[in-house]
């Protein structure tokens, strides 16, 4: 069995693999100050609630958006399994040419889901990660990433709003049944949700000119938010929650010691 590790700002995504099939998946919080033993413990009680143990664990590979706690996740997977991890980093093998002005600076999240987009959806194609940040990646007819872009995610624009501006108030983020609301904290989720609607339908719009104006590339959305922008644009074609950890199975299978 393998177990993958998407390791993001907001949440650890884990998922354990046998052959081809993901049996499970969990969220873990990102917690920066957990010792690698609250990692180590929690991982096993998840394992053993669904009949596992560590010893099932055949191989490991993780992703990290965080640095600063890859070195705990490192010591934790020493600690509590019996296997040498595989951490998506420069030289990985991906199976796809990366036409990045720097390579080594693409997130690791970013290049998952390149390979699993490649893979399971085929190349022209545009997908996109709504987590922390939402992350727009592009695959060419050739297969090539060629790049994307980065804009703050959902939640981060909602804090961010709070934040500054001195009478707002903190909201849940919900889709209103209009753009057009009659108090303040309807007004924010319709202001925050329909921009953000309308931020992604012109991106992908720009995208898909500039590689070739092509209307029937697809679309893929993964990341906890994206059906929140989903069911109000038809801009996207298909969600895939699981992307990532699909891809981080894929590079697995890519780089293990044969």
């Amino acid at each position: 069995m393998v177990l993958t590790l998407d390791i993001g700002n907001t949440n650890i995504k884990c998922a354990v693999f046998e052959g081809d099939a993901m049996l499970h998946t969990w969220r873990v919080s990102t917690v920066r100050h957990k010792t690698s033993d609250e990692f180590g413990i929690q991982l096993n009680m998840f394992l053993q609630y669904n009949g596992y143990g560590r010893k099932d664990i055949d191989g490991i590979i993780v992703s990290s958006v965080v640095p600063s706690i890859n070195f705990t996740i490192e010591h934790m997977i020493d600690d509590y399994f019996d296997v040498d991890p595989i951490w998506v980093a420069p030289g990985i093998k991906t199976g796809i040419n990366i036409k990045y002005d720097n390579p080594q600076s693409l997130g690791a999240d970013r290049i998952c889901n390149a390979v699993a987009a490649q893979a399971f959806y085929s190349s022209p194609c545009i997908f996109i990660d709504f987590g922390t940040a939402t992350t727009f990646g592009v695959l060419n007819k050739k297969g090539e990433f060629v790049g994307g872009a980065i804009c703050p995610g959902l939640k981060l624009s909602s804090e961010a709003l709070t934040e500054r501006a001195a009478q707002l108030p903190k909201i849940e983020l919900i889709k209103t049944e209009t753009v057009i609301q009659r108090n303040t904290i309807a007004n924010m989720q319709a202001g925050i949700v329909y921009g953000y609607v309308g931020q992604v339908d012109y991106i992908v719009r720009k995208m898909k000119a500039e590689i070739g104006g092509d209307e029937h590339i697809k679309v893929i959305a993964t990341g906890g938010l994206s059906r929140i922008i989903a069911s109000e644009t038809s801009t996207i074609d298909i969600i895939d929650g699981r992307l990532t950890l699909k891809g981080l199975k894929l590079l697995y299978e890519r780089n293990r010691a044969r």
